[in-house]
């Protein structure tokens, strides 16, 4: 596998993959650009095409063309392994049932669900009622070929049947989430989707994690819907539907379209519009999400462009998760516009009855989440000024909180008051007391977002010296001692105890016969030291704010001039190395 390896680092310039995803400027040996894992306004992300690696000087993000991918991408080392081969047009070792021993848990369940997404694809060929019911919808063959649409036969044991015929066992295939135990354990697994129109989700690399099953005939009993469970490569708050055929389009057009349901998204996409993605099959519209989950659902979304169009159903439920979003999507300081839909018309209907140029039209006229907002709340009002007043309160002003350019908040509120009637003087007052009433709630979503970036930084570190670590316990010609590693990663190493074989996967793939291993390894053990750093200095801060007994000061102080100094003697060391 390093032979792969070697291949991609040999046919991809970091310069020119970095580039392909965010703007690079010359800045003497090296290029720079506003760094994709945090937000900055001063360029401090470094990318030298001589080394072949990135760092930025303001979050500490460092690494390769495999960090970068697995980073922006979201996806495991596999997963970005995969993207850069196709990229590089180099071809990867293709499973073997001799390879059978060596195959890890989560290459079975890849292994099972693309087999289990070929049989609802030949099911669809053989059943008419499901393809006139995609026809009756709108889609064309090649936009079910491509979005491999499929069937899932009303039928108990099909599917399940099918994969033991392929050699996969009960515990893999409840794994994947394809099959369940009945409550008699006499009786044999059965399928969980039966009589549905199967969409399969992906990651961004194109790996198939999951299905969302539309059911044809209703029965009165199921769900119209029905999605996966939570798996080992499954995470519904971390994946939207379509990502993976809607990124670079996202990218090229810098705007993002976010739809609900499954038929909006493909029928978006056949319309042209590619840089659609849908919530439908993840957690988006779930009340009972946590913002750190919000967060890292839209996290590719928005390092690939902080513009986004929300297309959601005009309805309570609809108006409700876009108010949500919207919440999140403004504190990680996105433009967020809402598309003005028809009560009862979703855009899949919008497309196939009237055409796409009715949904270009749609999308052309949407508007920022403000004066949407406010023009909701003028139409419910309808002229009393009193009730205009407390619905701007309590429905607006709550969103300006959460702008982060002042010179927007300012430009909003003259708008209301302009279109409302209410003196621009009481609703800076009124934005006053909402702040302060929500004061607690704005700091925990930005410290939610301001963790997320700190784990992209950090878990990749930890996950590639634990890895380095498993790799040479594992073998006796030695080139480090592991236990230098484990030394430093001793109340993290549990937590990765379940993805071990992949960890040593990736190692031995980066560092089979290669001289660099020592040298990589002090230069991880060095970033993430400043992680730490960054880590025992917020902490530290905080103690200082919530300090009770003046007596303790001083050694706060003290603790926090070390931790600068220290940080200072990483950061004139790297920009040393910049330079050279």
């Amino acid at each position: 596998m390093s032979s792969s390896v070697d291949q991609i680092k040999s046919r991809i310039d970091i310069l020119s993959l970095i580039s392909s995803y965010m703007k690079l400027d010359k800045a003497g040996a090296s290029w720079k650009g506003r760094c994709p894992f945090h937000n900055e306004k001063t360029p401090s992300f470094f990318v030298s095409s001589d080394r072949g690696s990135y760092y930025c000087f303001g979050c500490g993000a460092s690494g390769d063309i495999f960090t970068f991918v697995e980073e922006f991408e979201g996806l495991d080392f596999k997963g970005a392994l995969k993207l850069l081969a196709d990229r590089a047009g180099v071809t990867l070792e293709v499973y073997s049932p001799q390879m059978k021993e060596a195959e890890s848990e989560k290459e079975k369940l890849y292994r099972i669900m693309e087999e289990t997404v070929k049989f609802f694809e030949n099911n669809l060929k053989d059943f008419k009622p499901a393809q006139e019911y995609l026809k009756s919808r709108g889609l064309e063959d090649k936009t079910i070929k491509d979005f491999r649409i499929g069937y899932a036969i009303l039928d108990w044991r099909k599917l399940y049947d099918f994969l033991k015929s392929k050699n996969f066992t009960d515990k893999e295939i409840e794994l994947a989430g394809l099959a369940k135990k009945p409550e008699d354990k006499s009786k044999a697994m059965y399928d969980r989707f039966r009589g549905r129109v199967m969409f399969p989700i992906s990651d961004s690399s194109g790996r198939i994690i999951a299905f969302s099953g539309r059911i044809l005939v209703d029965d009165g009993k199921s769900a119209k819907y029905l999605n996966s469970p939570e798996t080992p490569i499954f995470n519904k708050s971390s994946v939207l539907f379509g990502i993976d055929k809607a990124k670079d389009s996202i990218r090229r057009n810098d705007f993002s379209i976010l739809v609900e349901g499954q038929m909006d998204l493909v029928l978006s996409h056949q319309a042209g519009f590619k840089n659609t993605v849908a919530s439908s099959g993840t957690a988006m519209t779930d009340q009972t999400l946590s913002k750190e989950n919000m967060i890292n659902n839209l996290g590719l979304v928005c390092r690939l462009s902080k513009n986004i169009v929300l297309a959601y159903d005009a309805d309570k439920a609809g108006l409700n998760a876009s108010n949500r979003f919207t919440k999140i999507a403004l504190s990680m300081g996105m433009d967020v516009k809402v598309a003005d839909m028809k009560e009862g018309v979703d855009p899949a209907d919008t497309i196939s009855k009237e055409g796409k140029d009715a949904w270009r039209q749609v999308i052309r006229n949407s508007k920022h989440f403000i004066p949407f907002m406010l023009e909701k709340i003028l139409k419910e009002a309808s002229g009393d000024g009193r009730k205009t007043g407390v619905l701007i309160r309590e429905r607006l002003l709550p969103f300006l909180n959460d702008l982060e350019s002042a010179i927007e908040r300012s430009h909003f509120l003259t708008l209301i008051s302009n279109r409302s009637g209410v003196s621009e003087k009481a609703l800076m007052e009124d934005l006053g007391k909402v702040e302060s009433e929500l004061k607690d709630q704005k700091e925990e979503t930005e410290n939610a977002i301001e963790n997320m970036g700190k784990k992209l930084r950090k878990d990749p570190i930890e996950r590639r010296l634990l890895g380095i670590a498993f790799w040479q316990e594992s073998i006796k010609d030695r080139t480090i001692e592991p236990q230098l590693i484990f030394s430093k990663l001793e109340k993290v190493k549990e937590v990765y105890l379940n993805i071990k074989e992949d960890l040593i996967y990736e190692a031995e793939a980066f560092y089979a016969n290669s001289e660099n291993l020592q040298k990589d390894v002090n230069e991880m053990l060095l970033s993430l030291e400043e992680e730490y750093l960054n880590e025992q200095l917020v902490s530290e801060m905080v103690k200082l704010k919530n300090l009770k007994e003046k007596t303790e000061e001083i050694e706060i102080l003290r603790k926090i001039n070390e931790i600068n100094k220290r940080k200072e003697e990483i950061k004139n060391s790297r920009q040393l190395k910049s330079k050279i």
